[in-house]
């Protein structure tokens, strides 16, 4: 399949993906820096977000070298084919990191070839250890402008191991169904606040309103700026994601335990509902989006930035959440980094993980919670 066309969710020109006269060269830079991140470690492009590069540029840079950084991540695969045809040995990582981002931006985004070669140049000129390969750059990007990137297969996106399991588990065309769905960026659901008017908010970020109080989007760009934001009206939470809280059915006036809490979309539905929540983690880092939540709607909770199974208090609640630590390999839309961050090794050991958490849930249970 040809990695031509614009992707039926692709960043829109005036969301994720801003005029590309707007965006300087730096934008490019930190959106390498994103993609091998994301590819070194799990949460390593959230993580690399926080850090000074990115957050020195103006918002609505960030949010192009992001949507780069993820086109990137979907399609890379296919990227690396078609530059793997072009070149006789594999060039240092520092260049096909920028090779990649600039197919990313041509092939993903539809950013005129001449801006993202030109761009591509640029940077490999300005850093010794890439300088010797500017030419290389700009013959292979030009190249692939002029014949085009021809024939890729979705399937290449995915790591072999992960592939391999995939096709035994559910079959060759589930396999091929998959691996489409990953290049696409899914839409954003949004999780209300009790009393917010789901039609009211479906109708302002231009979204349709889902069963069990959840708002689909397919808005683009930073969700700071969509409306309801700053009022605390709404956070972002998929809807699979929002089914578990939900089930569990808290009362107001119960007590609740998030015992895996952050990024914190279930700790303020369970807020949302009147308990009296305390929400746990063991990465503090984590906990501060589920803080600035928190403050932003209003809601109230205990964080504790502690291991669950190692938290010192001899409190048990009405109700008790474990969203245990897995692959996350089921996320692979939102969260493409998760196929290469993931090893096959890790699926024992996140089992073990998790017998141990539900050990640790049992306990906290109240008699008759």
């Amino acid at each position: 399949m040809a990695t031509k066309g614009k992707p039926r969710n692709a960043p829109t020109a005036d969301a994720a993906a801003p005029s590309q006269d707007d965006i300087g060269v730096e934008a490019r830079v930190v959106a390498g820096l994103l993609l091998n991140a994301a590819l070194e470690k799990r949460n390593g492009l959230d993580e690399a977000l926080s850090q000074p590069p990115a957050r020195a540029l103006a918002p609505v840079d960030r949010a192009f070298a992001r949507a780069v950084a993820m086109a990137a991540l979907r399609r890379l695969g296919e990227i690396d084919q078609i530059l793997d045809r072009r070149l006789q040995k594999s060039p240092p990582e520092a260049v096909r990191t920028l090779m990649r981002i600039a197919l990313a931006q041509t092939l993903v985004l539809e950013t005129p070839a001449f801006a993202a070669v030109s761009t591509a140049v640029k940077l490999a000129e300005r850093d010794p250890k890439t300088r010797p390969y500017k030419n290389l750059v700009n013959a292979v990007l030009r190249g692939v402008g002029r014949d085009g990137p021809g024939l890729t297969t979705a399937e290449s996106n995915l790591p072999d191991w992960i592939a391999a399991r995939w096709k035994a588990a559910y079959g060759e065309a589930a396999l091929v169904g998959l691996a489409l769905a990953a290049r696409e960026e899914p839409a954003t659901d949004l999780s209300l606040k009790p009393g917010v008017d789901p039609a009211a908010v479906a109708a302002t970020v231009e979204g349709e309103a889902l069963s069990g109080g959840t708002v689909r989007t397919g808005r683009r760009g930073d969700v700071a700026t969509w409306p309801g934001f700053e009022d605390g009206d709404w956070w972002v939470q998929d809807a699979a994601a929002a089914a578990p809280a939900r089930l569990l059915d808290v009362k107001a006036g119960e007590t609740a335990l998030d015992m895996c809490a952050a990024p914190g979309g279930k700790t303020l539905q369970l807020a949302a509902a009147g308990a009296s929540v305390v929400a746990l983690d063991r990465s503090a880092s984590r906990l501060k989006r589920l803080t600035q939540n928190l403050e932003r709607t209003g809601l109230t909770a205990e964080v504790v930035a502690v291991p669950a199974e190692d938290w010192e208090d001899a409190r048990t609640f009405d109700a008790v959440l474990l969203d245990a630590p897995c692959t996350a390999t089921g996320t692979f839309r939102r969260n493409p980094e998760v196929l290469r961050a993931t090893r096959p090794a890790e699926i024992a050991k996140l089992a073990d993980v998790q017998h141990r958490l539900l050990d640790a849930a049992a306990e906290r249970v109240r008699p008759g919670g």
